[in-house]
């Protein structure tokens, strides 16, 4: 069953990332055509990218990066959840992107954001153009939930039937794009 890496971008303390990143992920397992596992960048916990040579050459020096790049590079999707700060995706995503190359290649990703009123579409808008970057395959498909907050309670996330059929939608194509890349990822 192909690999699926839910990435809560947000580090912040307090961060509705985390019971957001936890119903998508449950939603995911629950949809049952990817296996799922949950990164945190929080328990990742990287540095401002500090390694000397350049990603493309996959030559890690820091047993953070060489840690990250594993865990990347044994992913065959992603969903980047992700708020919106400042009209753009929070400086730990793009970050934890910059950190490598080869790992992010030929893999669909999904975004399931939030925020204000645009509901992190503008976070999306610029992620895609650095996936795409990283020769990865941003999906048109998306989550997006605007004043996530008010969905939170006692913790967790409370999504609407809106909220899951977006979720499906996203699942439904994240599945087919990792089953079409994958000749791909075995040739890089």
């Amino acid at each position: 069953m192909p690999r699926l890496q839910v990435i809560i971008a947000s580090t912040r303390p307090g961060r509705v990332g985390l019971p957001i990143g936890a119903w998508f992920a449950d939603f995911a397992q629950r949809h049952g055509q990817l296996e799922v596992r949950v990164v945190d960048l929080a328990v990742v916990n990287l540095p401002m990218l500090d390694e000397p040579k350049h990603p493309r050459f996959a030559q890690y020096e820091k047993l953070h990066t060489k840690a990250w790049s594993a865990t990347v590079a044994e992913a065959d999707a992603f969903v980047f959840v992700t708020p919106e700060y400042n009209y753009a995706a929070p400086p730990t995503l793009m970050n934890a992107l910059n950190f490598l190359f080869q790992e992010w290649a030929y893999k669909p990703v999904g975004f399931v954001s939030y925020g204000g009123i645009a509901g992190g579409t503008r976070a999306v808008q610029m992620l895609k153009l650095s996936v795409t970057a990283l020769r990865m395959m941003p999906l048109p498909e998306a989550v997006t939930l605007p004043f996530a907050v008010k969905q939170i309670d006692a913790g967790a996330f409370k999504a609407t039937e809106t909220n899951e059929q977006a979720a499906k939608v996203m699942l439904d194509e994240l599945a087919r794009w990792t089953d079409a890349l994958a000749p791909l990822r075995k040739k890089s």
